[in-house]
């Protein structure tokens, strides 16, 4: 396990937008699994915001997870309620829901099953027990998505 110090601190460069860029590309097309276009209104700006994710999707319910820490996204998230997500041109609007860490340990193991580039991100070993993961749930946002009321 990582200590606090040796885990990288996210940033977003030039390169990792190029990077995200070309992920857009390939999930618009539906060709990288599990994964979406977020899109959230800047909570100041009131601008629209489009950020590849991976969801996870386990027993008919939906999680978006911040691998990266309380990132600009989340923050939006949290002031609007509602985001939307993006994948082979179809747009869905969900209300989020923030998990607390006993809902988020076992979607943040899983998680890193799924999008393993993010792992230095995260103090718990893939194979650590769930209360790994809940004991580092304060540092990567997770949020159920529901379906709008109508």
């Amino acid at each position: 396990m990582a200590s606090e110090k040796d885990r990288p601190v996210f940033r977003m460069t030039r390169g990792r937008r190029v990077g995200d860029g070309f992920m857009a590309l390939l999930i618009r097309a539906g060709v990288v699994p599990h994964s979406y276009l977020l899109t959230t209104r800047g909570r100041k700006s009131g601008r629209l915001h489009t950020t590849p994710v991976t969801l996870v999707e386990e027993d008919g319910r939906r999680w978006l997870v911040a691998p990266y820490g309380p990132v600009s996204w989340v923050h939006n998230a949290r002031a609007a309620g509602r985001v939307t997500l993006t994948r082979r041109g179809k747009t869905v609007e969900w209300v989020v829901t923030e998990a607390g860490p006993e809902d988020a340990g076992p979607v943040l193991k899983q998680y890193i099953q799924l999008a393993r580039p993010t792992r230095p991100y995260f103090r718990a070993a893939p194979d650590a027990p769930v209360e790994a993961f809940v004991a580092e749930a304060d540092q990567h946002p997770v949020f159920e998505l529901t379906p709008p009321a109508s």
